[in-house]
């Protein structure tokens, strides 16, 4: 698995927009005996993701809120620890929300693989999941936790780097102090909370944040938050 970690670092540091990231993750995953990847970060009930699952799939997991159910999910939040998986082993009766989760999966050929979490910054969770359409995958050859983690914040870290430069020009990005202003901001912090929780004065709490709003044409603070999470930024 080190020598899979050293190209999936290598590809994505040659990445320069999000098919060729999305390209060097689905590399990885074969290279640890997976036909398909799943990230996902989830803060509260967001969850942003991006996958190499059948389009299908998408439109079912999103559209019927299935994160909200989704035992991956669950469990990766309850162990944050590597862990291997199996559709068939979900527990499920009659016609339940989670027998209808289970029995779609398989159908789309997701019944196996292992999940990496890692908790991320401000209460966020990170996860990669390598999934297989075998009826029980064998982690065991390539799971290794250290090299696992060390993928999932390559990935992390490429992703937002690609979204940020696809999405929005490099003269209107945030600055460190504008982004990690704004990030409080969007946990519901005022100003004089930011403040005690950064070491930065009130006042230039606020200026980074107005700055912030300049820079992405928003009215209001709440805009720029809308604004924000829509391109990724926070």
């Amino acid at each position: 698995m080190k020598q899979s970690l050293r190209s999936l670092v290598d590809m994505l540091d040659a990445a320069a927009d999000e098919h060729m990231t999305l390209s060097a993750v689905k590399a990885f995953a074969r290279s640890c005996g997976y036909e398909r990847f799943a990230y996902l970060q989830t803060e509260g009930t967001d969850v942003r993701t991006f996958h190499s699952y059948p389009k299908a799939w998408q439109e079912i997991y999103l559209h019927g809120d299935y994160s909200l159910i989704d035992p991956v999910v669950t469990e990766a939040k309850r162990r944050r620890e590597p862990f291997a998986w199996c559709a068939e082993d979900w527990p499920a009766r009659g016609s339940s929300p989670l027998r209808r989760f289970r029995d779609e999966a398989i159908d789309h050929q997701i019944r196996s693989g292992v999940t990496i979490p890692v908790e991320g910054s401000f209460g966020s969770m990170l996860m990669l999941t390598l999934a297989s359409s075998r009826k029980r995958a064998d982690p065991e050859r390539h799971l290794d936790s250290q090299i696992a983690i060390k993928a999932v914040l390559a990935v992390h870290y490429s992703w937002k780097i690609v979204a940020g430069k696809t999405i929005i020009a490099p003269t209107r990005m945030l600055s460190p102090r504008e982004h990690v202003c704004l990030m409080w901001a969007a946990k519901g912090k005022k100003a004089p909370e930011t403040a005690m929780l950064t070491g930065i004065n009130p006042r230039t709490v606020q200026h980074y944040l107005d700055s912030a709003r300049e820079k992405l044409n928003a009215r209001t603070l709440s805009q720029l938050i809308a604004i924000a999470k829509d391109r990724r930024l926070i």
